[in-house]
């Protein structure tokens, strides 16, 4: 394979792939007020119809021992399954895809950028 054609396919793959660091945190509390019905975060934050989200980005899943997860999710916690950005950014689009059987509502964000900023947003605390 000739090196032009290798160089493309790296730069079109690396493109492709999303760029948390790069999300706007600002923008990110904008979009996180989706959120806020049932998640809370930060100082003082508490347990609501869904768990804190504080320290969520590279923690294990379902690790909050006050809350009441459902059964999706405390498999994936015993699994030693870990909330990644790639993890949570699935999650983010399709909540019932990625965890069936959630109890959660939330129909997922549509924009790519919206993943970002919220992923940004939530990687401030």
């Amino acid at each position: 394979m000739p090196l032009k054609s290798i160089t493309t396919g790296l730069l079109l793959a690396s493109l492709a792939m999303p760029t948390f660091a790069e999300g706007d945190v600002e923008k990110g509390a904008k979009v996180f007020k989706k959120c806020k019905a049932c998640h809370t975060v930060g100082e003082g934050a508490k347990n609501k119809v869904g768990p804190i989200l504080t320290g969520v980005i590279d923690g294990p899943v379902a690790a909050n021992p006050d809350f009441k997860y459902s059964k999706a999710f405390i498999a994936k916690g015993e699994a030693g399954d870990v909330w990644t950005t790639e993890e949570l950014t699935a999650f983010l689009i399709k909540p019932k895809a990625a965890v069936p059987k959630t109890k959660m509502s939330f129909t997922g964000l549509k924009k790519p950028e919206d993943i970002e900023n919220v992923l940004a947003y939530l990687a401030s605390f």
